[in-house]
């Protein structure tokens, strides 16, 4: 492959991921509403399928540093959606649940959510759905194997 073809290829690969990222964040947001950010809906999102988690968790999950994750949860804790509740044995740690409010919250967006990304997905046959799964799933492990090699150094 020649340098020409490399330098197009990652500028169509660029402006693709911008494109589609922005695109399909706008209608999320929209299924979302107004109650909640993003980062709020990806929060609620991974409490409810762990149950139970703390910020540092939080934080190395999302890669952000603890002080963002702190901003997120207060503002959440503040609208009733997420409890906290002190280790017995360590008081210094703080774990998170989520409130019948949040519980409630969560499931109603996640509903909505879903039915939008299965009007996406239903306009690709079977293989095509499959093999775009098995692509974006290696391209994550690349992205994740590239991140632990620049800790690394």
């Amino acid at each position: 492959m020649t340098e020409k073809n490399i330098k197009e290829l990652v500028d169509k690969y660029i402006q693709l991921s911008f494109s589609v990222t922005k695109k399909a964040e706008s209608l999320i947001k929209e299924q979302i509403g107004s109650d909640l950010t993003s980062d709020q809906h990806y929060t609620l999102r991974y409490i409810y399928q762990a149950e139970s988690c703390n910020s540092s968790e939080l934080a190395e999950v999302f890669d952000v540093k603890k002080s963002a994750i702190t901003a997120i949860i207060n503002r959440m804790w503040e609208k009733g959606l997420i409890q906290r509740t002190r280790d017995e044995d360590d008081r210094r740690i703080v774990y998170l649940t989520l409130t019948d409010k949040g519980n409630e919250l969560y499931l109603k967006a996640e509903q909505r959510i879903h039915k939008l990304v299965e009007s996406l997905i239903s306009q690709f046959d079977q293989s095509e759905i499959s093999q775009f799964i098995e692509t974006y799933e290696k391209l994550n492990d690349i992205l994740i194997h590239s991140k632990d090699k620049q800790m690394e150094e």
